[in-house]
């Protein structure tokens, strides 16, 4: 399984990246406005700053919400960063959306339908050409329904009907997340930069550390 980072913060990014465990970048027009900065100057900031990742996500702004407008708003932001091919445009479940997916998908831009919160939504976007499905475990968590069981009904059925789209777990938001939706076979994690700390610690490393570093003290 891979890892995208869910922000706009180029510190957070670049951490994430220096680490070598980034595959790419989702962001959203409020992840963006949090950090005080024009959408377009920060994907592009985003792409040269991680040059290697294999996504960055644009979404589109909430006011698009006809397929036509969607699409014009694609075709600038595809633009961006010489119109660098990481760029992914991210559309939401709608009917609008899955029309702008597939319109996008035919000409060889990568989508990825957001906001997916059952199993006929994500066979939809995957029969409309996405790229990527981003099913929202914690979202579903936080209203106590099981998100990584949808994930997982989602890897099982395009794992049966050879469905190419590739299942982004959303909204995942502990270490114990991660590990439950890799294990059901999604394809990538979304996780803030907090959750990729918290996966590299664990109490006992800690300890085993600090009796190294004694040791290591008396031996000298």
């Amino acid at each position: 399984m891979k890892f995208f980072i869910d922000t706009a913060n180029l510190e957070d990014i670049i951490k994430a990246n220096k680490i070598g465990v980034l595959s790419g970048v989702t962001t959203n027009p409020s992840l963006v406005a949090k950090e005080g900065v024009k959408f377009e100057d920060r994907i592009e900031e985003i792409c040269q700053s991680v040059p290697e990742v294999e996504s960055v996500s644009a979404e589109v702004t909430p006011d698009a919400v006809t397929a036509k407008e969607m699409i014009a708003q694609a075709e600038e932001l595809i633009k961006i960063n010489g119109g660098d091919d990481k760029i992914t445009i991210k559309l939401p479940m709608t009917i609008d959306g899955l029309e702008a997916c597939r319109y996008l998908s035919k000409k060889g831009v990568k989508t990825n339908v957001t906001l997916i919160f059952t199993v006929n939504q994500a066979l939809l976007a995957a029969r409309a050409g996405a790229t990527y499905v981003s099913p929202f475990s914690g979202r579903l968590d936080d209203i106590s329904e099981d998100g990584v069981q949808l994930v997982s009904k989602i890897a099982e059925l395009f794992r049966v009907h050879q469905l190419d789209a590739q299942i982004i777990a959303a909204s995942v938001r502990h270490p114990d997340h991660v590990t439950r939706v890799a294990l059901v076979g999604a394809h990538i994690a979304n996780i803030p930069y907090s959750v990729i700390d918290q996966l590299s610690k664990h109490p006992l490393t800690d300890e085993g550390l600090e009796k190294f570093a004694t040791d290591w003290k008396k031996s000298i």
